[in-house]
């Protein structure tokens, strides 16, 4: 079934699927060991934490990433969700951490493994994914938002969250990716309908790439969330249906070919309605009027006169 639900359960989709989410670490987080990391790296962990995504956006993602070399070494990604500028961000991602960390302990005792001198806790990295059209403007560190911090520091909690912000990576730069979550990215950028213009003009060669690149068990997932991107636009089912169609058939390069104009066709079938229903309302309003006034008394010429309507009109009030 389609997907027509927020961008939220998108976001959960795209970050759900472990190839996807191999793609985010390397386009999108600057740590060179994460690069390298494949999707039998990744191990979800995001219903272990249910109790604090209740109180938020279920788009939140809990992994452990498991690094390659001699030693099994992991760490564990936290990644919120936002399409709006929220300030308890900082805060949110401390409570991740603790409830991360508390959780590794559990594992741990259920183990019965032996916290000794040398016991070290897994790092966590926190990750915010922005894509709304404002400016983010959230401190990202939690000391930066804790009163008196140049006299507590400290004894006040000291990290950052990495900020994935969409606003500033150029079209040409996603491009450069030339992988499927580039193309999400691509269409998540769109903020308008007039916007989807820009979809027109992918070049050939990134379109090629992708038929290349994006493997025959991302396919369903692709119309999904693909759908539930255009549908936010409010692009006509129509034109949702040829560009789904087309990305199932691995036909890239022709995709968004006449989405525009359906685009367009359907906002002028929008306006005519408005337009008609603006009249109409007019109407309603003259011929309640003119009802009122004959109501009064008022000669029917008089109200004829006044409104603009026939004698015949008035009579039929």
């Amino acid at each position: 079934m389609p997907i027509r639900h927020t961008k939220d359960n998108s976001f959960k989709l795209i970050l759900g699927n472990h190839h996807l989410f191999a793609e985010f670490l390397r386009d999108f987080i600057p740590i060179p060991v994460l690069k390298s990391v494949s999707p039998d790296d990744i191990e979800d962990l995001t219903e272990r934490f249910l109790p604090l995504n209740q109180n938020a956006r279920d788009s939140d993602t809990v992994k452990r990433v498991h690094l390659s070399g001699d030693n099994p070494l992991f760490v564990i990604t936290v990644v919120e969700q936002e399409s709006k500028v929220n300030f308890r961000t900082p805060f949110k991602m401390l409570q991740y951490i603790s409830l991360v960390l508390d959780n590794y302990e559990k594992e741990l005792n259920n183990r019965n493994a032996p916290f000794t001198k040398d016991f070290l806790y897994p790092p966590v990295l926190p990750i915010v994914f922005y894509d709304g059209p404002d400016q983010w403007t959230v401190k990202r560190s939690f000391r930066d938002r804790t009163a008196l911090a140049d006299v507590f520091g400290k004894y006040i909690p000291s990290f950052e969250y990495e900020l994935v912000d969409l606003n500033r990576y150029r079209r040409e730069d996603l491009i450069g990716f030339s992988d499927a979550l580039s193309f999400i990215m691509l269409i998540d950028r769109v903020r308008t309908k007039e916007g989807v213009r820009v979809l027109e003009s992918l070049p050939q060669k990134y379109l090629e790439k992708l038929r290349l690149k994006i493997p025959e068990n991302l396919g369903k997932l692709m119309v999904d969330v693909i759908t539930a991107l255009l549908d936010r636009l409010e692009v006509p089912g129509e034109g949702i249906a040829a560009v789904t169609d087309l990305i199932e058939k691995k036909e890239y390069g022709t995709m968004f070919d006449g989405l525009v104009e359906s685009v367009l066709r359907d906002k002028r079938q929008a306006v005519r309605a408005a337009r008609k229903e603006a009249r109409e309302e007019a109407r309603r309003e003259k011929l309640e009027g003119a009802r009122k006034q004959k109501q009064m008394g008022v000669p029917p010429g008089i109200i004829a006169a006044g409104f603009g309507l026939s004698l015949e009109e008035i009579d039929r009030l």
